[in-house]
């Protein structure tokens, strides 16, 4: 029989109540407005859990079928929701599982209070059960962590864990708490964090520097930006739309920067990077300034800094201090949070068009138009192509829905082709390019957002990374469109060995099971398409799905995803073929 506590929010701020260090944690958890965790139990959290079951009724507990799962699911929740997401898990190979997911978060700023158990305190360093230096094993991969060894020191700890997640530049914080600390008792109240000392999370903005920066932008004959997820962390995006209309400036993106701007608007010239638009690439060689907002010139957007963007003025927007001047040296740094400095940048600015400089690149456009992009979803050859997939599915979505890739050729083609009309659209692992992230953090996003349509792209390589976690939408009924394009290899990496490696594809063929049966298995709806003429077809039903459906298309086994800047190249060296 389930046991169900309900408690009084205002109850747990303002009174002082004796409870154990595991009620202490989920009555902190409540406190902090978390609604959903991912998990997986065992014995040096067990105390949590017992104290989960008991409040089931503030908190949902989503059983993934493993840990690394659960912290992409809360990866994907934290994405789509704007929250931070809360994964949990025991001590040894249960913490040393979430750290994946964990690295992920980091390079990719994704606020995550990840809770893991640790043995008793008495047996630290013992080698003990399930012992693992979880704290020294995650600290390069995390904003902040520690140890809790006293049951009284849980509620300071959690508070100060979500303030550090969720302010300035997020991402993971972990909380480690041995089992004494869990099973002793307290006198509880719990205060959210409201500073840490020395920790100033968003710098004061210098309205000098935003004169110096318009002054440049007003004065530019060619400028560009080229934006990235700090808009989106920021809440920024009116904001961006208005300094882009105001100066007329045709603005770029990079990969986790997607779905701030609409994908059709007039000034949107499309994604930067190794696999992004020709025109911004090689245009970024071109312009007289160069603004990047909430971006940090990582090397895939960048190629060799030796031929980056030299002939430009650098105005760099960004709220982290330690990106400024890390990778290409700036003119111009605005220090700040991006909605509030694009404000002030707004009110500086003339009004302005650049309609020559935005010409050259829809001149650019339409060469990629005519030598890539026409191929890719309107193809003449006889097999499948990804893009046409994307193009069916903008169809059926109307740029609604959020797209969930994994890492790999599909996911250059979804950020390529996808329509994104609603901000938080895109979701994928950006800077870590961890294969298995999709499956489970379409998990989260469609539980934080059970109203949005959400679509998980995935290779047939990354999809066997993390299929167990078909068990956890079945389970918790997420309706997670799921499409695999299966083309039999790993495609990237056989990119490179075709273009790199005079075609040895060293380990790269792959042989699949059945993913039909496998998803039918966890009694979700399946078809696989194999001719164009079933696509679309398949496509709208599984979009008009109220449930989970899984759809494999077969794709052609060796297309290539172009443009293409080699690893180490200039971006004016971008390929078309």
């Amino acid at each position: 029989m389930k046991t169900q506590t309900i408690i009084d929010k205002k109850e747990v701020a303002e009174k002082t109540i004796r409870i154990t260090g595991s009620e202490a944690v989920v009555r902190s958890l409540i406190a902090e407005g978390v609604d959903i965790l991912y998990g997986y139990p065992g014995g040096a959290i067990m105390p949590v859990y017992d104290e989960l079951f008991k409040f089931q009724g503030e908190i949902h507990h989503v059983l993934t079928r493993h840990e690394q799962g659960a912290a992409h699911a809360a990866q994907g929740y934290a994405r789509i929701s704007g929250k931070v997401g809360v994964a949990m898990a025991t001590s040894g190979p249960g913490a040393t599982n979430l750290i994946t997911g964990i690295a992920d978060a980091q390079i990719d700023s994704t606020p995550l209070v990840c809770i893991t158990g640790q043995v008793f305190s008495h047996l630290l360093g013992s080698d003990a059960f399930q012992e693992t230096d979880i704290v020294g094993i995650s600290t390069p991969v995390t904003k902040w962590n520690c140890q809790v060894t006293k049951a009284e020191d849980i509620p300071g700890a959690l508070a100060k864990a979500f303030y550090i997640a969720k302010s300035g530049r997020p991402g993971p914080v972990l909380v480690d708490i041995t089992k004494d600390a869990q099973v002793s008792e307290l006198d509880f109240k719990y205060e959210k964090c409201k500073g840490v000392r020395s920790y100033n999370p968003i710098p004061k903005t210098d309205p000098n520097s935003i004169i110096a920066a318009a002054e440049l932008i007003n004065n530019a004959k060619k400028p560009m930006i080229v934006w990235g997820q700090g808009v989106i962390l920021g809440q920024a995006e009116d904001e961006l739309k208005a300094v882009i209309e105001k100066a007329g400036i045709p603005a770029a993106w990079t990969i986790l920067g997607a779905s701030a701007l609409p994908t059709s608007h007039p000034l949107n010239i499309g994604m930067v990077g190794m696999h992004g638009n020709y025109a911004p690439n090689k245009l970024t060689n071109e312009c007289d300034v160069l603004i990047a907002i909430g971006m940090r010139f990582d090397d895939r957007v960048t190629g060799s800094l030796d031929t980056y963007a030299k002939q430009a003025k650098i105005i760099h927007f960004d709220i982290d201090p330690a990106e400024i001047d890390k990778n290409v040296k700036t003119d111009v740094a605005v220090l700040g949070n991006s909605k509030e400095s694009l404000a002030l940048l707004f009110e500086a600015l003339n009004k302005n068009t650049h309609d020559s400089w935005l010409q050259e690149f829809k001149d650019l456009y339409a060469i990629e138009f005519e030598k890539v992009i026409k191929g890719d979803i309107h193809p003449e050859k006889e097999g499948l192509t990804m893009g046409e997939v994307l193009k069916q599915i903008n169809i059926e979505s109307k740029g609604n829905a959020a797209i969930v890739s994994d890492v790999g050729q599909h996911q250059m083609i979804a950020c390529r082709y996808a329509d994104f009309n609603v901000t938080k659209s895109n979701i994928t692992s950006g800077g870590l390019g961890t294969m298995g992230f999709a499956l489970p953090a379409a998990i989260g996003a469609k539980m934080a957002a059970p109203d949005r349509e959400v679509v998980a792209i995935i290779g047939d390589g990354g999809y066997q990374m993390n299929i167990q976690e078909l068990g956890t939408i079945f389970q918790q009924k997420a309706a997670v469109k799921i499409v695999v394009l299966n083309n039999e290899f790993l495609g990237m990496v056989r990119q490179w060995q075709q273009l790199f490696f005079d075609k040895r594809y060293a380990s790269t063929e792959m042989t699949n099971p059945n993913f039909v049966a496998i998803a039918e298995g966890y009694y979700i709806k399946a078809k696989k398409v194999t001719k164009r003429e079933e696509l679309a077809e398949a496509v709208k039903e599984m979009m008009a799905s109220k449930e989970s459906y899984f759809l494999e298309v077969m794709v052609e086994k060796e297309d290539n995803v172009f443009p293409m800047i080699p690893s180490g190249a200039s971006v004016s060296d971008i390929r078309l073929s």
